[in-house]
């Protein structure tokens, strides 16, 4: 592909000898897989998390992802980080911190080095405590140092002929409880099990945001009325799951409604 902005990032690219991906399967790091593989060939490894708090189904659409691309992949099973079981405002500094220090001790054993990520110019405008312990672990991001954002992401994607052009985004199951609150796995189940209810159903941007036994639905905005002409089959198979309270947020999927607010 001639486009400028792909040219520059696998000149980036290229100035590596080998690296090692952070790949979650999600648009932007399977963006930056396909142009590392462009780029260096072989000298590719893809390294996707396992930890108990992720989406089952985003580690099994990246095994399907790298295969398809014919890059090594490795799965990297990691337990819960010191610290998150109580879902602190830091939680995501936390995560990354262990994440990327075991991706970077696996890399560096196969011989790939440097680890590079996904993050996009459009995360530095989010809260992502995450950010600042990839900077302090020296991680790269590609993306970022080519000033390429999320609409230029899916634009590349989809010109590559990349089946995650379109595709939602995600993030990991503890971004759908209030920061601060005490979590078990049985709830994280939960909200994985809603969400994938509501994905069978037809809704593609879904959040089941969990308060207690309270689930709030976020859906894209064009489909919110199709929730309530819906409501007695959604009520019905939330409820199966163990929530007491259903409501619909008028707002629609934003992402980020659960960060932290204030100080």
């Amino acid at each position: 592909m001639k486009d400028p902005t792909y040219r520059r990032l696998l000149q980036t690219l290229g100035q590596a000898e080998a690296v090692a991906v952070a790949f979650s399967g999600g648009a932007d790091s399977s963006l930056l897989l396909a142009a590392a593989r462009e780029s260096l060939g072989s000298r590719v490894l893809a390294l996707t998390a396992v930890m108990p708090y992720m989406v089952r189904q985003e580690v099994a659409d990246a095994v399907t992802l790298a295969q398809g691309l014919g890059v090594r992949h490795e799965l990297v099973e990691l337990p819960m980080p010191t610290g998150i079981d109580v879902n602190p405002r830091e939680r995501c500094y936390l995560c990354k911190r262990a994440l990327y220090e075991q991706l970077m001790r696996v890399g560096r054993e196969a011989g790939f080095e440097p680890i590079i990520d996904g993050s996009n110019l459009d995360d530095l405008k989010d809260f992502r405590p995450g950010m600042r312990a990839l900077r302090e672990l020296g991680t790269r991001s590609p993306l970022i140092d080519c000033q390429i954002g999320k609409a230029e992401v899916r634009r590349l994607s989809r010109a590559l002929g990349l089946s995650t052009w379109s595709k939602p985004a995600n993030s990991c199951l503890l971004t759908r409880l209030p920061s601060g609150e005490p979590f078990s796995m049985a709830a994280l189940q939960r909200i994985e099990e809603a969400e994938r209810f509501l994905s069978c159903r037809g809704y593609e941007w879904v959040r089941v945001r969990m308060y207690g036994d309270l689930a709030r639905i976020e859906v894209a905005p064009e489909q919110r009325a199709r929730v309530l002409d819906d409501a007695q089959a959604v009520i019905q198979g939330l409820e199966a799951l163990g929530f007491r309270h259903i409501a619909l947020d008028l707002q629609g999927y934003r992402a980020g409604t659960m960060n932290p607010v204030g100080p």
